[in-house]
């Protein structure tokens, strides 16, 4: 039984050594950024209650050039669901220069007064 559970402990150390050391998002081209800025769009900032939101969306594209929403980081669990549903599944114009690349994109939205 102490080998089964080392064995299990060693297993998922190594799992979780290979997945975070191929996890290096980059940054979207302006390109890129523009389409998802178009899709989120600006018709739902005046029900949210604060002045500014900050967010960080990891995406990939896939081979249909869609974009596939890995995680959306932010304080603001509505905001995370917005652009979840605004995102996830949406065409763009973008083919990624390798397959499986990984971008990191900063959301700052901005309530205007």
């Amino acid at each position: 039984m102490k080998n089964v559970t080392l064995l299990v402990l060693a297993f998922g150390l190594f799992a979780f050594n290979v997945s975070a050391t191929n996890l290096n998002p980059i940054k979207p081209t302006d390109d890129l950024r523009i389409q998802m800025v178009d899709l989120i769009g600006s018709n739902y900032v005046d029900d949210m209650n604060e002045n500014e939101y900050f967010a960080e969306v990891l995406f990939t594209v896939n081979s249909n050039k869609k974009l596939i929403i890995l995680s959306v980081e932010s304080e603001n669990t509505e905001l995370e669901s917005i652009l979840k549903r605004r995102l996830n599944y949406k065409k763009v114009n973008h083919q990624p220069t390798k397959p499986g690349e990984i971008y990191l994109l900063p959301v700052k939205i901005i309530k205007e007064i």
